[in-house]
């Protein structure tokens, strides 16, 4: 009866699932404070979405985007950026497609039109253009101006925004070219439209633009390296963390209670979750958004009945388990030296005992005032402790790989 083209499950696929958990912070912060005050003319920063690898971050972007598409607002592709290309290229590409959504090619305004010229041949040659010495304004300006002009055309139609997401801005290396990207989007995020208003008055108006930029943690040191209080003006940076374990229950308590329907060989049909199986599911994904979807993909592969039950769940978590630990190791595997012995040093002591000077001691600081920058860094910077009294686990899978012996099933 289960099929593999049925799961409502995506591990890793940067779709949006179909079994939506948590994040209701992020997507209201969307719907109840950036869109509208965007619309209305307020100033706003971009947001900035940080967070280790299978935390949701594209997904949650895209699903925020989906819902502006569907309401009629001018989105951008995902533009992710892989390493070594050049992000001016694939940002002026995108806006040649929303300025051609919006009509602007078709005008007259020979400003305009030679604006789109000059846009085209930065999605040709990129930043290279500025070190060439070639007339006309540097890549970031073109670019700039064409995004405050379909911010304008946004502006007369009203009630409608221009979102655009960058993703992978880690990638972003160069600091030239890094420097001239947020440049280009912050002055079109600060900038103010005169608007004429009844009365006979004007009022200065933000344009309706909304800037997503996604990535891993360490975006953010680079970019405050290179833009310090100006980029924390002009973006608003959260880290993602783990979901919480009644976030993934309310995710999957409807298909406890109903099932999944779909349709299949003429039928409708439909496939229940047991209730000790959806508990196993939270419990083996500790929190993480690709290791609840894999635990649930793989668990809905593991059988063929009507209900999935515990024994699938774990069934199917055995082929997983490989998948599971290399993903948390790859996050270790990423920290520099001494975080990684702050955190071993960390998980190796009882709960009680994780004081600063406890773990300092342990992972072999002089004393515990140096290690401070380090919590400081994997607390505020990657999301994966919490400093405290004492000191806990943000990341609970981390947790869980450094304290026994998941992912293996005892």
């Amino acid at each position: 009866m289960r099929r593999p083209v049925d799961s409502p499950f995506s591990p890793g696929s940067d779709t949006i699932p179909s079994v939506w958990a948590g994040r209701a912070a992020q997507l209201s912060d969307w719907e109840d404070v950036l869109r509208p005050r965007r619309l209305a003319g307020i100033a706003e920063r971009g947001r900035t979405v940080l967070g280790e690898a299978g935390l949701g971050k594209s997904a949650l972007v895209r699903r925020i985007a989906d819902g502006a598409r569907s309401k009629g607002d001018w989105v951008t592709d995902q533009l992710r950026i892989p390493t070594g290309t050049d992000p001016l290229k694939r940002l002026a590409a995108a806006l040649l497609d929303l300025a051609r959504g919006a009509g602007l090619p078709t005008a007259r305004d020979r400003r305009i039109k030679a604006l789109l010229e000059r846009v085209e041949t930065v999605a040709v040659s990129g930043v290279s253009l500025s070190l060439r010495g070639q007339d006309g304004p540097e890549p970031y300006t073109a670019l700039t101006e064409l995004l405050l002009e379909v911010g304008r055309e946004a502006l007369r139609r009203k009630d409608t925004m221009v979102l655009i997401h960058l993703d992978e801005v880690q990638n972003i290396t160069d600091e030239r070219v890094l420097s001239q990207l947020l440049t280009a989007l912050g002055d079109a995020l600060t900038h103010e439209e005169e608007v004429s208003v009844p009365g006979g008055l004007t009022v200065a108006m933000a344009l309706p633009i909304a800037v997503y930029l996604t990535g891993l943690p360490e975006f953010q040191d680079r970019a405050n390296a290179r833009e310090g209080a100006t980029f924390v003006r002009r973006f608003q940076t959260s880290v993602l963390a783990a979901l919480e374990p009644e976030d993934l229950k309310a995710a999957l308590s409807p298909y406890a209670l109903r099932g999944w329907e779909f349709a299949g060989a003429g039928e409708e049909r439909r496939v229940l979750l047991a209730a000790d199986a959806l508990q196993e599911i939270v419990d083996l994904s500790h929190g993480e958004p690709f290791l609840f979807q894999l635990a649930g993909h793989r668990a809905w592969l593991a059988g063929s009945g009507s209900t999935i039950t515990r024994e699938e769940v774990r069934r199917g978590w055995l082929s997983a388990e490989g998948e599971a630990e290399n993903y948390v190791q790859r996050i270790l595997d990423r920290l520099p030296e001494r975080e990684r012995e702050f955190i071993e040093a960390m998980a190796a002591l009882p709960p009680a005992d994780r004081t600063l000077t406890a773990i300092a001691n342990a992972a072999g600081f002089d004393k515990a005032s140096a290690a401070g920058p380090t919590s400081r860094r994997l607390d505020t910077v990657r999301g994966l402790i919490r400093r405290g009294t004492p000191y806990s686990f943000r990341h609970r899978a981390v947790q869980a790989y450094l304290e026994g012996d998941w992912p293996r099933l005892a």
